[in-house]
């Protein structure tokens, strides 16, 4: 994998598939692969259950789950496909309304086909591979648009949104509570509730382990002053941050860093 390639989600292969014959399965793959009907008819079958598909309408075959499928004999269908994987992936999916059990979505209000071009060929420029990464992501954004998972749209946003928050902005020693109401822009209380449904924690909760996580991973495997880790993770008062740290973990900065770096100086320590 080269630098430029993301570790979250990634492109593995994709085409155009003309009107022919040609079907597939039954069988699983390790990977998703998302079709888009241009023109014809067909029908995926999966969990027992078959699905006739015809123009603008699309299937999913999930990761590690039996399918199989085939063209109509009078009007086979034409279709788009594109194949990713990775953790992202998973987590736009889940923001659809497609799963394992229902793989299928309805005619899309817009043709949807020239977003699939992503990937021409395997011998792409890194700088290449990063586009087809962000297309692909591109294309994911209109499922999760115009088939939203209706029961996780408005809480999985709002709390992903939160929590991707603090994870860009730890670092800094302003940061707080308040500033993560302000950017996710809902009343208060309602985020609070939010947040607690989904994660079992509060937002001041999640922000504070979410820092002594960072911290614990710059003491383990950094070279970094205690001073230093501490700043990195939003803290400017380094006896503060060691309060704040043993609480956490039942260890202060030093002593978490000679359990789990024993080798390293404790330098700058308070």
């Amino acid at each position: 994998m080269t630098p430029y390639e993301s570790e979250r989600i990634v492109c593995t292969l994709g085409g155009r598939k003309e009107p022919n014959l040609h079907r597939w399965g039954p069988g699983i793959r390790d990977i998703y692969a998302l079709h888009y009907i241009i023109s014809g008819r067909g029908t995926l079958v999966t969990r027992g259950v078959s699905h006739p598909l015809g123009p603008g309408e699309s299937f999913v075959i999930f990761p590690h789950t039996e399918v199989f499928y085939y063209p109509d004999r009078d009007d086979p269908w034409a279709y788009v496909w594109i194949e990713y994987k990775g953790e992202e992936a998973e987590r736009l999916m889940a923001a659809t309304s497609l799963t394992p059990d229902a793989p299928v979505t309805g005619q899309a209000d817009r043709d949807l086909s020239p977003l699939f071009d992503i990937i021409e060929n395997g011998n792409v420029l890194p700088h290449e591979k990063l586009r087809s990464v962000a297309r692909l992501q591109l294309l994911l954004s209109y499922y999760v648009e115009q088939f939203p998972n209706a029961s996780l749209a408005r809480q999985t946003d709002y709390v992903w949104t939160a929590k991707e928050y603090i994870h860009h902005n730890y670092w800094r020693s302003g940061m707080n509570v308040a500033d993560v109401v302000r950017f996710v822009a809902i009343e208060r209380s309602y985020l609070f509730r939010l947040f607690r449904e989904a994660t079992g924690m509060s937002v001041s909760a999640y922000l504070t382990s979410y820092r002594m996580s960072r911290a614990a991973s710059l003491l383990a495997e950094s070279g970094l002053a205690i001073q230093a880790v501490a700043y990195s993770v939003g803290y400017q008062d380094a006896l503060y941050f060691s309060k704040a740290f043993k609480k956490t973990t039942s260890h202060t900065p030093s002593e978490y860093r000679r359990l789990y770096r024993p080798n390293a100086s404790d330098s700058a320590a308070p």
